[in-house]
């Protein structure tokens, strides 16, 4: 049994009340009506806090019997959701982003939920004083994407009203200044992804052609097919929207989607 459900002893102490914390004030985000702005903001930051908390927790290992570092399928999408409610958190204070704000707090409470079901795997020692780093890099790759997603969803339902002659962007942004700063996520995503490579490559004695670096390696060449032909051939709407997910979707397979077929589905222990 690679995988516990849950954490236990005193490490579920630790973890419980952030993560109960995070629950309440992400639910509440979600059902405070849109006219009590001040309420609306102080439970999403409560609940982002007390997320911030329990993913330090979790993946420090912190309450568990032996010292190391814990990560798995179920940290990395936690990690990942607090990175695009951060961005979430500070755009929505400067940038009108009606319309998102419930959806983000109810999958914000699902990966925390998720997380302190699925903690994942303790690990005493890491690969090489550079896999930290690269684990980084990684989450924060994720993070940018899952923020690029975000905006680019918002500029395909902005793109559909317009074509329909509503009056309004559920944004509430102009189309431009939406669909710059979707791209500015995705380079921004890709520079970091392509450093988590190259420390992975480096870190990693032997290369292991397995299916994280195949879907990984995949999904880099998606994104940078991407930026070059937005540059070269001007690249925008729907036709860039689908390569964005589809280079999302590859990314989120190389790591969440493959630790989750070998911790939950084939309860093998998964490398890093």
């Amino acid at each position: 049994m690679i995988l516990s459900f849950g954490p236990a002893g005193t490490a579920a102490w630790a973890l419980g009340l952030p993560t109960l914390v995070a629950l309440l004030g992400y639910l509440a985000a979600a059902l405070v009506g849109t006219e009590r702005e001040a309420a609306v903001r102080g439970t999403l930051m409560t609940g982002w806090i007390a997320h911030a908390l329990a993913i330090a927790i979790d993946i420090g290992g912190i309450g568990a019997p032996i010292t190391g570092a814990r990560f798995g399928f179920a940290p990395a999408l936690s990690a990942t959701m607090w990175l695009v409610l951060a961005v979430y958190a500070v755009e929505s204070r400067f940038l009108p982003l009606a319309g998102v704000r419930r959806t983000l707090a109810l999958l914000g409470a699902a990966a925390v939920l998720l997380a302190f079901l699925f903690p994942g795997e303790l690990r005493p020692h890491a690969l090489s004083r550079w896999a930290p780093l690269h684990w980084v890099l990684g989450i924060a790759s994720y993070g940018l994407f899952g923020a690029a997603v975000l905006h680019a969803a918002m500029l395909n339902r902005a793109e559909q009203q317009m074509r329909h002659h509503e009056a309004a962007a559920p944004s509430g942004m102009p189309l431009l200044r939406l669909e710059r700063l979707t791209f500015r996520f995705v380079g921004a995503g890709f520079i970091v992804l392509s450093a988590a490579l190259l420390f992975g490559a480096w870190f990693a004695q032997p290369w292991r052609w397995d299916h994280k670096t195949v879907f990984s390696m995949l999904g880099w060449v998606v994104f940078a097919a991407l930026l070059a032909g937005r540059r070269a051939f001007g690249w925008r709407g729907p036709l860039a929207t689908r390569w964005l997910y589809g280079g999302a979707a590859l990314l989120l397979l190389a790591y969440v989607g493959s630790r989750f077929v070998l911790e939950i589905l084939l309860q093998r222990p998964p490398t890093l």
